[in-house]
C-alpha cells in the first residue's frame, strides 16, 4: 500500500504550567506554534488546529495560527480539525484558506465538519434548530467554490450567487478539502457524492466498528463513477517512553476534561477502567510507548484501509513539555515503526 501519512491535531487546549496553574491564552497559542515547528522538523505530514469558542480552548481563529506556523515551517501540511462550517460563511472560509495556501506555498488543507460543540451557533447568531440544514446547504456552496470558476448557486438560507468569482485563486486550482464524519452513513455518502476525501473522527469505541463506513464510502465513490479518494482517521492519544508512563500522564488530564464535558452533556463520570479499556488494543485511544502506539495505528490502518492517521495529541491540561516529548516520540520512533510494518 502507499505510505500512510501521519499527522497531528490539537484543539488548542488550555494547558497547565509546571506549577499546575493554567497558562494564559497567548502563551498556549505560542506553544502550539512551537509544537507545529517540531512536527515539521520531524517530517510529519500534517498539523491540524481545531476551532472552539469556549474558555478551555485557546484557538478561535485557527487560520491565523496556521499562517504563523506556515512562516516557521517548510514541508508540513496545515489545516483545521475541524472548521465548523455550519456557523461560518463558506465564501469567507474558502478565501481564508486560499490565502493560507498562498502563504504556505500550497500546504493548506481544510477539514469541514459540524463540530461536536455548539457554542459558535449562538455566538454568531445561528439557530441550532437549523443544525442539519445549515451544514448541508453551506457544504453544497463550498463544494461549488472548489472549482474556482464563476459560481452560480442558489439555496434557502442566503441570497443566490450568479457568476460570482471568489479570490484569491489557489496555485493548484482547488483547495485540498476533507469532510469530517463522526459515524453517520448519510454523511459518508454525502462526502462521496461531492467527491471529497473522508476524515473519520473516532474518539470512542472499537475503531473496527468504523470499517463499514470506510467500505460504504469506497462503494459509493465507485457507484457514482468517481475516483477512489483518501480516507483518514482522527483519534486522541499520547506517547511516552513506556505504556505505564503514557497512561499515568494522560489519565488525570483526560478525566478532568471528559468529566467537564460530560457534565454539560449528561454523561456519567469517566472511570480509570473505562480509560484503560479505551487505551487497549481494541479501543480508540492511542496511548502508550512508541511500539504500542505504532502497533495500534498499523492494525487499524489495515482494518480501515487508511491513507492518513492524525493523532489528537493535546488532551486537556496536559503540559507543553509532555506534549513536545509526545510529538518527538511520534515523529522519531512511531513513524519509522509504522512505515516498516506497512512497507
Amino acid at each position: 500500500m502507499a505510505r500512510l501519512e501521519l499527522g497531528l491535531d490539537t484543539f488548542g487546549d488550555v494547558t497547565s504550567g509546571p506549577d499546575g496553574v493554567p497558562l494564559p491564552y497567548d502563551q498556549v497559542i505560542r506553544n502550539i506554534i512551537e509544537q507545529a515547528v517540531l512536527a515539521d522538523e520531524l517530517g510529519l505530514a500534517f498539523f491540524g488546529v481545531g476551532e472552539h469558542h469556549r474558555e478551555d480552548f485557546a484557538v478561535t481563529a485557527p487560520e491565523v495560527v496556521l499562517a504563523a506556523i506556515a512562516s516557521r515551517t517548510q514541508q508540513i501540511h496545515l489545516g483545521t480539525a475541524v472548521t465548523v462550517l455550519s456557523s461560518d460563511d463558506p465564501i469567507r472560509v474558502y478565501e481564508r484558506f486560499a490565502t493560507l495556501d498562498a502563504v504556505s506555498n500550497g500546504r493548506a488543507e481544510v477539514i469541514l465538519g459540524r463540530g461536536s460543540f455548539t457554542e459558535s451557533f449562538p455566538l454568531f447568531g445561528f439557530d441550532l434548530g437549523q443544525y442539519e440544514e445549515l451544514f448541508a446547504e453551506k457544504l453544497d456552496l463550498f463544494a461549488a467554490l472548489r472549482s474556482e470558476g464563476p459560481v452560480t448557486w442558489e439555496g434557502n438560507l442566503r441570497p443566490p450567487l450568479v457568476g460570482q468569482e471568489v479570490y484569491p485563486k489557489t496555485a493548484s486550482g482547488s483547495l485540498m478539502t476533507w469532510i469530517g464524519v463522526g459515524g453517520s452513513p448519510e454523511s459518508v455518502i454525502r462526502a462521496a457524492r461531492y467527491g471529497i476525501p473522508l476524515m473519520l473522527a473516532i474518539i470512542g469505541g472499537p475503531p473496527a466498528q468504523f470499517a463499514p463506513f470506510a467500505q460504504l464510502y469506497r462503494q459509493a465513490l465507485e457507484q457514482l463513477g468517481k475516483p477512489q479518494l483518501p480516507v483518514g482517521v482522527h483519534s486522541p492519544g499520547h506517547v511516552a517512553d513506556t505504556d505505564e508512563q503514557a497512561r499515568d500522564e494522560l489519565w488525570p488530564h483526560f478525566a478532568v476534561q471528559r468529566e467537564r464535558i460530560g457534565r454539560e452533556r449528561g454523561w456519567p463520570p469517566p472511570t480509570r477502567n473505562e480509560f484503560d479499556a479505551g487505551a487497549g488494543p481494541d479501543g480508540a485511544i492511542y496511548v502508550g510507548s512508541p511500539q504500542t502506539v505504532a502497533d495500534k495505528i498499523v492494525r487499524n490502518t489495515k482494518i480501515l484501509g487508511l491513507d492518513r492517521f492524525d493523532l489528537k495529541f493535546s488532551n486537556g491540561t496536559l503540559g507543553h513539555d509532555q506534549l513536545m516529548h509526545s510529538i518527538e516520540l511520534y515523529g522519531r520512533e512511531v513513524a519509522p515503526l509504522v512505515d516498516e510494518a506497512l512497507a
